[in-house]
Formats: structure tokens, C-alpha cells, sequence
């Protein structure tokens, strides 16, 4: 049994001092005992707290970022970055993406992510072709986790068409062609992949890349606790289309003709009208927000007030990973709502005023939910993921105990995470992660090789 005692550690109810953490050899939390000595030989710390969940992730784009800062002819969107991300697609290899990732896992464990879900859809070879073993780009990302020593959820993503009503994929797209055996091959190869750290669930695209009968046919076979993502909503024009298609909106159509629930993530979600912001809300599914994303693309501002006032849950992710930071992303999420309604201290509840822990709290209940896992919180019976704050930095000095995730969140831009824990084992010491320069060497070679292709 091991342990660590800590001065103030965040628990489900709220800050406890002088909590004493233990956990097992597999890395499983056995007690948190509020209000004791300390234990003779376990380390010591003041600030513990529970790491974050990066609900949504494209590992392999982490080696784009900075470089789609340049604007073109016409107006650029969404629609003109992501023909930039088909064309670095287009190059990497099972190798590159293992590199990408481990390079990105490593930079978010030393930001407070603690697990992550990737939602997985470089599935074939640049010519389209399968890869002898199905499952090999999303065994390349388990491998770089292990490495990195982050927790993750694989979700084998479901794409088939191009866009609504069953458009024929464009020849950019045919690098991540799957249909209904293909997504269920996937995740049957990894099952084997499957244990305290590795959870796999699926990810239908959206509902512009696959179909209902597909999304139905892959969940008759899945397991019925794994986590479904989905994209949705993100664009107006992704939401007239739909219109146009269908004659409903995205999420609303997703309502009418699947059985929605906890299970189900729904990425972005950022187009809603009341009557859909209540339907999420009522289905108990998270609404998986990617502030820095959706900033970087133009795509739009959730509406969290409203969606909070209904009972919604949430979560966030790095997505794009233009920032690999849980506090930039919380800080966002709150900045964007404060320049919408001109107001401030917006993400609050009546049970929590702070805006700082309710975001944190609320994040990680909705990133553990989507995830899949027994994460996303300081309690016996969950993993062993824990995030240290560097209390001699000058942005810790004076603070009251109630204003620490205060200062964390919306205080300058200083990395304040000192150690990092998964599962019972140290990955980040004194802000270093333990293989940064091996995993660093790696990713540098792998963005040379890539240069070639430019």
C-alpha cells in the first residue's frame, strides 16, 4: 500500500484538509481519510487535486499546430483549415502518429490531464488500403500512452460518407474510410489492449460521415457501458445542411432517431436551440466542449448558461490541441460566456459561487462519465490520478483555501501543476514528464521526416 499525505486535497464535497490518500499496487485508490496526522514515511504536499479528463482528442494533429495561421484568398472557416489537416494526413505514418502522440500525451500529463479520449479516425494507409492488422494507427496511440503514462479511452471512429444523405467520400477522405465490420474488427482487435488504464468505446464521425443504420448496427454489438462520441453541431453550416437534408437540426434529428443517454458524448454541440439544449441536458448524455478549438476555428460559442440552468453535463477536451492545457480550456469556456452576456462569474451553481471549482468539479465529473472510467475524482474505488500545484510559486502566495482553483484557472499563464500522478505512479516530477526527452527526440525526427512532404 502506498500513500500520500496532503495538507488540502480536493475531494467530491469540496476542500478537506490534512487528507491522508492511499492506494493499492494496481493503482487503485483504497481510502481518503479527511483530517489525520500524516502516515510516517509517506510524502507530503499542499495542494492535491483530482487530474482532469481530456474528453476529446485528434492526437496526430497536435504536429499542425501554429501552422495554419495564415490566411488564404477567401475568407477562411473551419471548412478551409480542415482541407489543410486532409493534406497533413495525407503523409503520416502508424510511426508518426505513435511519436505525435506520445509527444502530446506527455506536454498534457504536464498541464493536469490526467486521462484522455481519442477519438481515433486515421484508420488505412495513404493509398486507402487496410493495414494488415486492423487495428494498427489506434494501437500506435495505446502504445504512446502506455509510454506517456496517461490514461485513455480509444474510440475507433465510424466514416463512410462525405456528408449528409450519404455523400461518396472525397479522395482526401479515403484514409479514414470505415463502415459498420470495419469500426466492430477495430475494437474486437483491441479488446486484448483492455485494463485499468485503456478503456475502448466507438465514435460515430457525425452524422454527415455515417449513417443511423451503421451508428444502430455498431452499438447492437458494443458493449452496452462503453462511451459513443460523436461530432455535432459545430458549424451553421454543418446545421443547414442538415436542415436542407432532413429537415431537422443536427442534434435534434441525433434525438429523434437514437436511443441518446449517458453513454453518449456529444463533441462541440455548439449550434443548439432551447428545445436541444434541453434534450441533452434531459438525455443525461455530456456535451464535450473544446473551447480553444472552437475558438481557433471560428466555430461558435455554447450556450452553457442555458444548458447549465437545464442540468447539463459537460466536459472538456484539447481537440486540435492548439493548447494542451485544462486551464486554458476552463479559462475560455468562462471568458467566452463573459464576452457573450456581458457579465462575469457566469459557470456557477447555487451549491458552488467559485467559478474556478465549479468549473474543475464539473469538467471532471462530465470528462469521468465520458471517459468511461473510474476517474475524476479523490475517492476509494477510483484511479489513482492525482495533480500537485506548485504552492511556492508567487500566483499561490496568500491565497484562502477557497480562491486556490481561483488562482489556478484565471491567474496568468505560468504552468502551476508541479507533480503529476496515473494510477498510482509519479509521470510528471517538478514539471519535467519522466520520458520528455526521449518522447520529445522522437517527435522532433518525426517532424522532419514530415517536412519532406510540404
Amino acid at each position: 500500500m502506498s500513500a500520500l499525505f496532503a495538507r488540502h486535497a480536493l475531494l467530491p464535497d469540496g476542500w478537506a484538509r490534512d487528507v491522508l490518500i492511499e492506494w493499492n499496487a494496481a493503482g487503485t485508490l483504497t481510502a481518503v481519510t479527511p483530517g489525520t496526522a500524516g502516515l510516517a514515511g509517506a510524502a507530503s504536499v499542499e495542494y492535491a487535486l483530482p487530474g482532469m479528463i481530456n474528453l476529446h482528442s485528434h492526437s496526430f494533429q497536435r504536429a499542425l499546430g501554429g501552422r495554419t495561421e495564415k490566411a488564404g484568398d477567401s475568407k477562411d472557416s473551419f471548412w478551409t483549415w480542415r482541407e489543410l489537416m486532409y493534406r497533413f494526413a495525407r503523409n503520416i505514418t502508424p510511426q508518426h502518429i505513435e511519436a505525435i502522440a506520445a509527444q502530446l500525451f506527455s506536454e498534457c500529463l504536464r498541464h493536469g490531464y490526467t486521462a484522455l479520449c481519442e477519438f481515433h479516425y486515421v484508420q488505412r494507409a495513404p493509398d486507402g488500403a487496410m493495414y494488415p492488422r486492423p487495428a494498427e494507427t489506434a494501437e500506435r496511440v495505446v502504445a504512446a500512452a502506455r509510454l506517456a503514462g496517461i490514461g485513455v479511452t480509444m474510440l475507433p471512429v465510424l466514416y463512410s460518407y462525405s456528408g449528409f444523405g450519404e455523400m461518396a467520400l472525397k479522395p482526401e477522405q479515403q484514409r479514414f474510410r470505415t463502415d459498420a465490420r470495419d469500426v466492430l474488427r477495430i475494437v474486437e482487435a483491441l479488446e486484448p489492449l483492455r485494463d485499468a488504464q485503456t478503456e475502448v468505446g466507438v465514435a460515430p464521425h457525425s452524422l454527415r460521415a455515417a449513417s443511423v443504420e451503421q451508428v444502430r448496427e455498431v452499438l447492437a454489438t458494443l458493449p452496452e457501458a462503453r462511451p459513443v462520441h460523436i461530432h455535432i453541431a459545430e458549424q451553421m453550416a454543418e446545421v443547414r445542411q442538415s436542415l436542407d437534408w432532413s429537415g431537422r437540426r443536427p442534434v435534434q434529428w441525433l434525438l429523434e432517431n437514437l436511443e441518446v443517454d449517458r453513454r453518449w458524448c456529444l463533441v462541440h454541440a455548439t449550434h443548439l436551440t432551447d428545445a436541444e439544449a434541453s434534450g441533452i441536458a434531459a438525455s443525461g448524455a455530456v456535451a464535450g466542449l473544446c473551447p480553444t478549438t472552437e475558438a481557433n476555428l471560428g466555430d461558435g460559442l455554447f450556450p452553457l448558461e442555458r444548458f447549465l440552468a437545464q442540468g447539463g453535463v459537460f466536459g472538456i477536451g484539447s481537440d486540435s490541441h492548439v493548447s494542451q492545457s485544462p486551464v486554458e480550456e476552463l479559462r475560455w469556456l468562462e471568458y467566452g460566456q463573459r464576452l457573450q452576456h456581458q457579465r462575469r462569474n457566469i459557470a456557477v451553481s447555487d451549491g458552488q459561487r467559485n467559478v474556478g471549482d465549479f468549473l474543475w468539479q464539473a469538467a471532471l465529473r462530465g470528462g469521468a462519465q465520458a471517459a468511461g472510467r473510474p476517474v475524476g475524482a479523490l475517492a476509494p474505488g477510483l484511479r489513482a490520478d492525482i495533480v500537485v500545484l506548485d504552492d511556492a510559486h508567487p500566483h499561490m502566495f496568500g491565497l484562502a483555501l477557497d480562491e486556490v482553483i481561483g488562482s489556478f484557472v484565471f491567474s496568468g499563464n505560468d504552468n502551476l501543476v508541479k507533480d503529476v500522478m496515473v494510477g498510482g505512479q509519479w509521470v510528471v516530477r517538478n514539471q519535467q514528464h519522466v520520458a520528455q526527452q526521449e518522447i520529445a527526440a522522437r517527435f522532433r525526427q518525426t517532424l522532419a521526416e514530415l517536412r519532406e512532404f510540404r
